[in-house]
């Protein structure tokens, strides 16, 4: 009896473990993670289609929700990155900057998601380190990476160079992994990461030539002259008339230049090799492409810039600057079509959560400026689309303050992976189940590091709510500005010395101290960065 009874012991204990394990098999949703370098909201039509039409990335704003007040911690590339990757604040990460490293003793979701059971993959651009942990396989681009036959480095170590053009190919990859991985019965999380748009935006060269055809708006703001506003902005460099280069962002070749001696105003330094660098990575067939669009370029260059004034100037940078920025993300939008036709094909589209941002906001020719850094609108907020079969609402908008901290909880939570207790993001899942109730928080916090350095973005750090951007630039300054998001969406007029904002002031300032505290900064660590800084030899 005593045997028989073990026995009924022992399988009344397994039963529901076997049971709970096929089910949980099946109700762990796979997760799609596409992120792209550097895409304005602006230039995704579900936001905005002014400027150019992303009919596929739009059909996840139509199929799942679209957050309107998505933003960053710090917005440039690799601590935005590690921020995504580690659910922390950069000054918590260690990689406030792009060239202070990472802390590789931060736990990343990919190590959790591997850890728990799923299947995990990385293809595309990491930006920083050669051996991201937690993924079964990868194939990453070393930096930054080429547009034009690019190398990887593949989960083997080795670096091997493809043919083709970067966009494609990380989609072709992504496409194989998942032909090859997702269909078994262990879920799936897989990150597929474009370079384009990152700078200096080389299309393919058929929509090198599409583009270079268009006229596209200028913003209102593309002549700012920041008069209402501190030294941060006046001093910044980023302005596509005075800081653009001809080679490496216009595509005016060397040869162009030195013919005009003395006639290409105004002056800009280039960065070595910045047009070969990139056109010599091209065969001889992909460079027969490229140049007769190069030739009219340079062509019209050649005749007409002495002769334009900087306003006409100003303009001609910035259709060239939309051309080929545009013509980068038109190639994105096409592959993230792929990829969803793909899903859909192949039935994984109904479990497969779907998400789509970038590592930042970027400029587009707003305050006359490209790049990003700033806590202003156009660089610190980010697009934030997912798509989430039979949960997420279709057609759902989101204007709750939400940031890139999020991502990994939100990921985790939806897979039923327990978080650590030391990531600082709140998960979406109320917000993406419709739960606004269940969210709580009405401000998120941001901190940017990287000064002196390129672009001169100055130091700052601040809070932002729906109604009001409070910012505190330091370091080499002590400048606080205040922005009315409601009444000044373009944040032309600083309004902190207005008296009629005094009240304001002083309840943002308060909040903003608890708010640092709450994400365990302050300005000890502020001059610990800095020391840091200036003790490396950056400056």
């Amino acid at each position: 009896m005593k045997y028989i009874s073990l026995i009924a012991v022992v399988l009344l204990f397994l039963s529901p473990l076997e049971g709970q394990t096929q089910e949980n098999k099946i109700k762990r949703p796979n997760i799609i993670f596409i992120m792209s370098d550097d895409h304005a909201y602006q230039a995704i039509s579900a936001y905005d289609n002014k400027l150019i039409e992303t009919p596929n990335i739009d059909r996840l704003a139509k199929e799942g929700m679209l957050f309107t007040n998505a933003s960053v911690t710090n917005s440039i590339c690799a601590p935005s990155r590690a921020t995504i990757l580690t659910g922390k604040h950069t000054h918590i990460n260690g990689k406030i900057d792009n060239h202070f490293p990472f802390d590789t003793t931060q736990v990343t979701f990919p190590q959790l998601f591997k850890k728990n059971g799923y299947k995990t993959a990385m293809f595309g651009k990491l930006h920083f380190g050669n051996n991201p942990k937690g993924v079964d396989e990868f194939m990453i681009l070393p930096g930054q990476g080429n547009y034009i036959n690019p190398d990887f480095i593949v989960t083997s170590g080795d670096t091997i160079r493809k043919q083709g053009y970067v966009t494609d190919i990380i989609t072709d990859v992504s496409l194989d992994w998942l032909k090859r991985e997702g269909t078994s019965d262990e879920p799936f999380m897989m990150m597929y990461l474009h370079k384009a748009p990152h700078r200096p935006w080389w299309p393919r060269p058929d929509k090198f030539k599409e583009f270079t055809q268009k006229t596209f708006p200028e913003p209102a703001t593309l002549f700012d002259d920041y008069k209402n506003r501190g030294t941060a902005a006046k001093t910044a460099e980023m302005n596509l008339l005075q800081h653009m280069m001809y080679s490496h962002d216009s595509k005016i070749r060397p040869e162009t230049l030195e013919k005009m001696k003395g006639k290409v105003l105004p002056v800009v330094e280039e960065y070595p090799n910045s047009f070969y660098g990139p056109y010599n990575r091209a065969t001889a067939e992909q460079k027969a492409q490229y140049d007769p669009v190069l030739d009219s370029i340079n062509n019209f260059f050649y005749e007409n810039w002495p002769k334009m004034t900087d306003r006409e100037k100003m303009k001609w940078k910035y259709q060239r600057y939309m051309q080929d920025y545009l013509g980068s993300i038109s190639s994105v939008d096409d592959n993230v079509g792929r990829l969803l036709n793909y899903l859909d094909e192949s039935g994984l589209a109904e479990n497969t959560i779907v998400i789509y941002t970038s590592d930042q906001g970027f400029y587009l020719g707003e305050h006359g400026w490209f790049d990003k850094r700033f806590i202003y609108d156009e660089s610190f907020k980010t697009p934030l689309l997912v798509r989430w079969p039979k949960v997420v609402q279709a057609g759902s908008i989101e204007n709750e303050m939400v940031q890139n901290l999020d991502f990994a909880q939100t990921m985790l939570e939806a897979a039923g992976i327990q978080p650590p207790d030391d990531m600082q993001g709140e998960s979406l899942i109320p917000l993406l189940k419709g739960n606004k109730k269940e969210w709580t928080r009405d401000a998120v916090y941001y901190q940017y590091y990287e000064y002196p350095s390129v672009h001169m973005v100055k130091r700052h750090y601040g809070l932002v709510n729906k109604a009001y951007k409070l910012v505190h630039f330091y370091y080499d300054v002590d400048e606080w500005e205040l922005y009315d998001r409601l009444k000044d969406p373009n944040e032309m007029n600083n309004v902190y010395n207005d008296p009629a904002y005094a009240a304001t002031v002083k309840k943002l300032k308060k909040e903003l101290i608890e708010l640092r505290k709450y994400y365990k900064d302050s300005p000890e660590q502020d001059q610990k960065y800095i020391d840091l800084y200036e003790s490396s030899g950056k400056l």
